[in-house]
């Protein structure tokens, strides 16, 4: 294929560059167009080396030229006549050094060859790129499809208004030539007013011509915003979910591109207008288009880049605080960011556009509803130093709100809503003034909640992610005045990303089962389920003092703290009812156990459970007291997996923790996570001067009194400690304490939580059942008084829980 060819099949972004290499005079593109084949034929770098060939070609060149003269003459082309013979009067210059010229055209040559191999290179590294998702890709090629029409439109607009102001040049030459000539028979003045009435014509024609393609250029401009209109709602919505944990892309600089290009058309299209009043000064007449029909395209324009201008201008980054639960919720006199951005990108406003931030311009007239006022520097310039991606932003770091004092009133409201349920919005204003065009920009955030006290984060957290999984109206600030209710599916989903988000692990299908079954009971579908709001984050769980929404966010604060390793891993199961873990360690073999929160823990909790058989095969499966955060500060959890044991016959302790479900060895699993350094030498020693050793007592586990754990297991009391002996025991009891008080002065540098005492008698939850004789208790006593270092001491026991 000839190289002009493949010059013309470009992509606009290099047609550009084509374009701009042939606005220098030395060699006019219509030259290059019509002369392509001999041009490119035709050996011009000997002709910069050898005069003679250079002046064969430069004779040859102005042959060709004439060529074209003529065959313009037999179409009657009055334009390209007019200009052949200008580009071949130009050519003259290099009569005596016809090989400059022959240099000048092998310059262009090489220019066009460097073109072609810069879209070939971007061509293959787009090859190379990750291609996004099938639905996405159609999306975006049609965009970009419209994206690069629109750019061909206004190319060829350009080069029709040079065309129209070339053609009126003639025109009015022609018209004054002839009005200026004296002595012409009637015939000749009759041919003369033929040619001049076939020029205005012809005028005529290329003016309603110009017009009619500005009306379609107006026309696909506004088809293209429609588009972005369409993927500015969608970033909306996704930047919306990811304030609340969604994975999404939230990346403006496509849009950026977009919006650029439209708006750049559309000045330039502005520009051609205002050309049109240029033309319509010099030339007119009567029934001419360009006065009828002008106004109207001027005024569509206007409208149509009013309206680019404005959805353009954006809040990049949804306000948030630094050591904040999440985007969205602010607390009084602390310092907040927010960022603002205008995705049209202007470099010659850069710097020159002031944005001012205020709150609660349209707040609702409700009686209680609080009032605040934005302090530090909410009046900032776009600039497109701070932004990475060279954008032009406004970003707030330093802003903090204020409330205003109030007269009366204060915390009671007509809408009965409580402070975490109050929604405010923060707004940006700015104006845009550029080529004689000047627009008001406004932008808004999402609703914020503002408290002023950190107790209040969760709830405040509770509303955010309700408004912005059921609201798509950033303005609906009455919205929990009669929130509706969500369904099981839109829920799960949000739950899922709450972990997502901070441990990069979400909830599977099992676990998200059953949370649905503790808030619906049993089913056999979930779909149709709706969880109104107070029910979600005001009303008690059935058996417990706190909501589903404390539960809940009181586990993942706790596996984001202390757990995030393990439960990323897949090492925690988590989410499993008791029953339901009973039916699958059942199947499993003996030291098989699984991890799950507790479901009566307000702040989280987390256990195990393991299943061991009976010498007649039978299973039993046993569970220890759950472990909240108040423990996990303290010891690591692998670590308590590792050390945990059971006193078995004759006080030889085992660890009944052998695989994790559904039948990896425990130190497969957990080996990673072990300290390096155990007994005497853990660093965990600080806490406990003992061995990290967690026990149960065989024959409290296995006692048949009514109380003991095994016996009823929904009665099971954990506790933290040495198994202590029942009020029938006290005398043994106190034997065992007297004989460790020759160690207590050892203890006094224990941590100030922990001490003999508390682990032998002080935990307010006792197990009663069967113990063991006084004499075994005195020789346990004996024992404990013989250790000759109190780290051989294992004294953390963990009997059967129901938790």
């Amino acid at each position: 294929m000839a190289q002009w060819e493949r010059l013309r099949q470009l992509d606009s972004l290099h047609q550009q560059q084509l374009d701009e290499l042939y606005r220098r005079d030395e060699l006019p593109m219509d030259v290059r167009y019509y002369l392509a084949s001999w041009i490119e034929s035709q050996d011009w770098s000997r002709a910069t080396q050898d005069h003679s060939a250079a002046s064969i070609l430069f004779q040859a060149l102005l042959e060709n030229l004439d060529n074209q003269h003529s065959r313009f003459v037999q179409e009657a082309d009055f334009l390209m006549q007019s200009k052949i013979r200008r580009f071949k009067q130009n050519f003259q210059v290099y009569q005596e050094q016809p090989w400059i010229l022959a240099n000048i055209i092998q310059w262009f040559l090489n220019k066009e060859r460097e073109i072609l191999q810069s879209a070939q290179l971007a061509e293959q590294v787009q090859m190379l790129q990750v291609q996004p998702s099938p639905v996405e890709t159609d999306s975006h090629r049609n965009t970009e499809r419209k994206m690069a029409d629109l750019r061909k439109q206004v190319q060829v607009m350009e080069h029709s208004v040079r065309s129209l102001e070339e053609q009126q040049d003639e025109f009015d030459f022609k018209y004054k030539t002839q009005s200026m000539e004296g002595n012409i028979t009637e015939a000749e003045k009759s041919e003369q007013m033929k040619i001049l009435q076939y020029l205005l014509n012809r005028l005529d024609a290329s003016r309603k011509a110009l017009l009619s393609g500005m009306s379609v250029l107006l026309d696909a401009a506004d088809e293209l915003f429609a588009l972005l209109g369409e993927e500015l709602t969608e970033w909306q919505r996704r930047q919306q979910t990811s304030c609340i944990g969604a994975p999404v892309e939230t990346c403006l600089n496509q849009l950026e591109i977009w919006f650029t290009a439209v708006a750049d058309c559309l000045f330039q299209l502005r520009k051609f207008l205002r050309k049109v009043d240029e033309l319509l000064g010099k030339v007119t007449y009567e029934r001419d288009p360009f006065k009828t029909q002008k106004p109207d395209l001027e005024k569509r324009a206007e409208l149509l880049l009013t309206a680019l201008l404005r959805s353009a201008f954006v809040v990049e980054n949804q306000p948030s605080m630094p050591q904040g639960k999440g985007p969205l919720v602010l607390r009084t006199n602390v310092q907040f960011s927010v960022r603002s951005r205008l995705l049209v990108k202007v470099p010659e406003l850069n710097h020159a556009m002031k944005v001012t931030v205020s709150i609660d311009r349209d707040a609702v007239q409700v009686k209680g509803y609080r009032r605040f006022n934005v302090l530090g520097n909410s009046c900032k310039a776009l600039n497109m130093a701070e932004s990475t991606s060279g954008g032009m932003v406004a970003d707030f770091r330093h802003l903090t709100l204020r409330e205003q004092k109030s007269g009366g009133g204060k915390g009671v409201n007509d809408l009965s809503l409580s402070v975490t349920e109050e929604l405010h919005v923060i707004h940006f204003e700015t104006v845009f003034e550029l080529h004689g065009l000047s627009v008001a920009l406004e932008a808004s955030s999402l609703p914020v909640v503002i408290i002023s006290n950190s107790s209040q984060q969760q709830t405040a957290w509770a509303s955010v992610l309700w408004f912005n999984m059921l609201c798509s109206d950033p303005k609906n600030v009455k919205f929990f005045a009669s929130s509706p209710a969500a369904s099981w599916p839109q829920l799960a989903e949000v739950l899922s990303w709450q972990f997502l988000s901070s441990t990069q692990r979400g909830l599977d299908d099992s676990q998200l089962h059953m949370i649905a079954q503790k808030l619906f009971g049993k089913k056999q579908s979930y779909c149709n389920c709706k969880m109104p709001w107070g029910r979600f984050s005001k009303e008690m769980l059935p058996g417990v003092n706190f909501t589903f929404w404390t539960w809940f966010d009181g586990i993942l604060v706790m596996v984001k703290s202390y757990l995030e390793n393990l439960w990323r891993d897949g090492c925690i199961m988590g989410f499993v009812s008791k029953s339901r873990e009973k039916i699958l360690l059942t199947k499993k073999q003996n030291g098989t156990f699984l991890l799950r929160f507790s479901e009566s823990i307000k702040d989280g909790g987390i256990t195990f459970s393991w299943v061991e058989y009976f010498i007649d095969g039978t299973p039993n499966v046993r569970s220890v007291q759950p472990f909240t955060k108040v423990d996990l500060a303290q010891i690591p959890f692998s670590e308590i997996i590792r050390n945990f044991q059971i006193l078995e016959a004759e006080n030889v302790p085992e660890n009944p923790l052998k695989f994790l479900y559904p039948n990896t060895p425990k130190d497969e699993a957990f080996g990673k996570y072990y300290s390096e350094k155990s007994g005497a030498d853990s660093p965990y020693i600080k806490y406990i001067k003992t061995k990290l050793v967690f026990i149960s007592k065989e024959n409290t586990l296995e006692a048949k009194s009514p109380m003991n754990p095994l016996a009823d297991p929904e009665a099971a009391v954990p506790m933290n400690g040495l198994c202590a002996p029942h009020d029938e025991e006290a005398a043994a009891s106190e034997d065992l304490l007297r004989s460790s008080e020759s160690m207590m002065s050892e203890l006094e540098d224990l941590s100030p939580n922990i001490s003999l005492q508390d682990f032998l008698f002080n935990d307010p939850m006792m197990i009663s059942g069967d113990f063991p004789p006084s004499d075994e208790l005195d020789s346990a006593s004996a024992s404990i008084a013989a250790l000759p270092d109190l780290a051989e001491l294992s004294c953390y026991a963990l009997p059967c829980s129901p938790y």
